[in-house]
């Protein structure tokens, strides 16, 4: 949207009516929506941090003034633009208060076309602002749904992944087989400022491939048949501009890995019967399944590399999030199905609970897609609550999921929990407590 294009939505706060009524025909003039209010108290009951446009206040107003009235807009929101108009004796403050982050100060009396340039460009900077906070917003929701729980390492995978995410920095995903590191890979992409670039995919299958190097590095065009066959774009040039993802690096070559690891380096790539080299612009993300060390010689890919390593852990070492993601998956694959979702039972509760799940997330949507197609069967080997974990474990982590289940079911309404539950009010709140459920969170 252009400049002239942007709508200008104007809160203006000024106790001298005559002004206040000139100056709102000025701004309607220029197309503005303005809602106008005699002082800055009114002003502060009406506003808040979603105002989407700007707040044009006097200096000298009766009660709260406009430098205290612009303290305490910062406090709502920093990002909220205010331009102040002053006397020719309050330009010191006006000037202070600039140096403290007001857009704009006019000195009385200004010009209308000082007013609306003051206006638009202040507009133009609220724009930005609140659309950087959605696109922060929904990274965290994107980042939310794709690593789903309240455990404190969902929580801290969570947290890493969008700040890697942000920077341009490249990445070692480590985990066991299962534990979402290539959904981890796709997220920091989509979340980059590379998210309009391509996303390649370089897995096991290329890697360990006979002709891995033709398909990563390609033919170049002038090789001709002397070259070996026609010429091809492979998937390391197909991703300049973007992300590179080397999904299982194990499964390299020894001969691979050493032109890997240039690649790295140098940022460039060599095609097959090439003259030169093609400079890359690319980000590169590497999952192993094994603990990459800047110790390990064998490993000269982390050396090269110089990146983050982000690792992901088994779903034996958060449990309580295993409740949280089955949910997810039988309600996913209840979709997928065109099958309505079944009752969670006690029986399935027992086995999510007491189950080691060594496939992690693999395992898990495998049991929830048996779950929804009625083929479960909890009474496979390895399910027994006994020889696991500890009883009183066992117990707390099916406290908390029906309690989780609950405060769904009543939205986080605590008298209806209690009536569900027939449990003392103060009996509720210890267990919420202890669990650290917020009922705000299921309403």
């Amino acid at each position: 949207m252009t400049a002239a294009a942007l709508p200008l939505r104007v809160a203006l706060v000024e106790d001298d009516p005559p002004l206040r009524d000139a100056t709102m025909q000025t701004l309607a003039l220029e197309g503005a929506e303005v809602v106008a209010f005699p002082d800055a108290r009114a002003a502060l009951a009406a506003l808040d941090a979603d105002f989407p446009g700007v707040v044009v206040s006097d200096v000298r107003m009766p009660g709260i003034d406009g430098i205290a009235f612009f303290a305490r807009l910062r406090e709502i929101d920093p990002d909220l633009p205010v331009i102040l108009t002053t006397g020719h004796g309050d330009i010191a403050m006006a000037v202070a208060a600039m140096k403290n982050g007001a857009a704009d100060f006019l000195t009385k009396p200004y010009a209308s076309a000082d007013l609306i340039r003051a206006v638009r460009s202040a507009s133009e900077r609220r724009a930005l602002a609140l659309e950087n906070r959605r696109l922060r917003e929904e990274a965290g929701r994107s980042v939310g749904l794709a690593v789903p729980g309240s455990s404190a390492a969902a929580q801290r995978l969570r947290s890493v992944i969008e700040g890697v995410a942000r920077s341009e920095i490249d990445v070692v995903l480590t985990g066991p087989a299962g534990t979402g590191k290539s959904h981890g890979a796709r997220l920091i992409h989509d979340l980059s400022p590379r998210r309009s670039r391509p996303f390649v995919v370089a897995d096991a299958g290329v890697l360990a491939h006979e002709d891995a190097e033709l398909l990563l590095f390609g033919r170049d065009p002038g090789a001709g048949p002397a070259g070996g066959g026609l010429s091809r774009t492979g998937l390391i040039e197909r991703a300049n501009g973007g992300t590179l993802f080397l999904d299982e690096i194990a499964a390299a070559s020894s001969v691979l890995t050493a032109r890997l690891a240039s690649l790295m380096e140098k940022r460039e790539v060599w095609p097959i019967s090439a003259s030169q080299a093609r400079r890359l612009n690319i980000r590169i993300i590497i999952a192993s399944a094994g603990e990459q060390s800047r110790e390990n010689d064998r490993d000269p890919l982390w050396h090269r590399l110089g990146a983050v390593q982000i690792a992901f852990p088994p779903l034996a070492e958060r449990r309580e999030d295993v409740p949280e993601i089955f949910r997810l998956f039988v309600a996913a694959h209840a979709r997928e199905t065109g099958l309505p979702a079944p009752s969670i039972g006690e029986a399935q509760w027992r086995h999510i609970q007491s189950h080691d799940w060594p496939g992690n997330l693999h395992e898990l949507s495998g049991y929830a897609r048996a779950f929804v197609l009625g083929l479960s069967d909890i009474d496979t080997p390895g399910t027994s609550l006994a020889g696991q974990r500890p009883l009183q474990q066992i117990v707390a982590d099916f406290e908390r999921t029906v309690l989780e289940d609950a405060l769904r079911q009543c939205r986080g309404d605590i008298a209806t929990l209690q009536a569900m539950l027939q449990t003392p009010r103060k009996t509720i709140y210890d267990k919420l407590t202890k669990y650290d459920l917020k009922p705000s969170h299921f309403r």
